[in-house]
């Protein structure tokens, strides 16, 4: 089940995106429990103190108290994975968005067409990011470490050493019998050292591929323009 919140001061556009939602849910095959907000400050106490979990949420932008920018930003620790779609009147707004590694931007000047798109991506993102993992098993321990948290993998030594939200999992094989045994088209060769999850590659800029975490990989050059259509087939795709 996803857990959505849609937080926005007018309470018609509430009821509004509501509907516009459970319909997405209906299209997409899926099952949500949708909490609405009319305050900022009570979705913030939510997910701050009580420990409210999203999956996905609706933020407008201009709302007082706290803005949804302020929001997204005070939320990060708390919810690292969380997709934001930002509904705002201001055009100029949608810079900081993309900083704030907000999933989409949604202007309320086409939002009939938009908001329904935006919404739908992002469900086929979250279940495409879930129920995937892969297990590290030897005679002391058993690790399982979710897909979707796989940051990269890079060989060290006779190593491959994963790096996840978890930190960074060490398992006696090559890069290329990991590879193999993730079976996952996500996961693609950067360099003959390092598979990066496509999940969470923002850009590509200089030679590099930036992640959501905020690290540069560098990107060998037989392979960077691989990459790029690799990348662009993958979200063409799902997306």
């Amino acid at each position: 089940m996803l857990h959505i919140a849609i937080c926005d001061d007018d309470r018609a556009a509430v009821e509004s995106h509501r509907g516009i939602t459970e319909n997405c849910l209906r299209n997409c095959g899926s099952i949500g429990k949708i909490e609405t907000y009319i305050a900022s400050d009570n979705l913030l106490y939510d997910i701050t103190e009580d420990g409210f979990f999203f999956d996905l949420i609706l933020l407008d932008i201009e709302m007082p108290v706290n803005t949804g920018m302020e929001i997204a930003e005070k939320i990060k620790p708390y919810l690292p994975d969380v997709k934001i779609i930002f509904i705002t009147s201001h055009i100029e707004y949608a810079i900081d968005a993309f900083e704030l590694s907000v999933f989409r931007y949604v202007p309320k000047s086409d939002i009939d067409k938009r908001l329904p798109a935006a919404i739908q991506d992002a469900i086929k993102l979250i279940q495409l990011e879930d129920g995937k993992a892969y297990t590290i098993q030897t005679n002391s321990r058993l690790e399982k470490i979710p897909y979707r948290e796989i940051y990269y993998i890079e060989r060290d030594g006779k190593n491959a050493g994963i790096n996840a939200v978890s930190g960074i999992s060490k398992v006696r094989k090559s890069l290329q019998q990991v590879y193999s045994e993730l079976e996952a088209e996500e996961f693609i060769f950067i360099d003959r050292g390092c598979i990066v999850n496509m999940i969470h590659i923002m850009q590509i800029k200089e030679g590099m591929a930036v992640l959501k975490n905020g690290e540069a990989l560098p990107i060998s050059r037989s392979h960077l323009q691989e990459v790029k259509e690799q990348i662009n087939h993958y979200w063409g795709t799902h997306i």
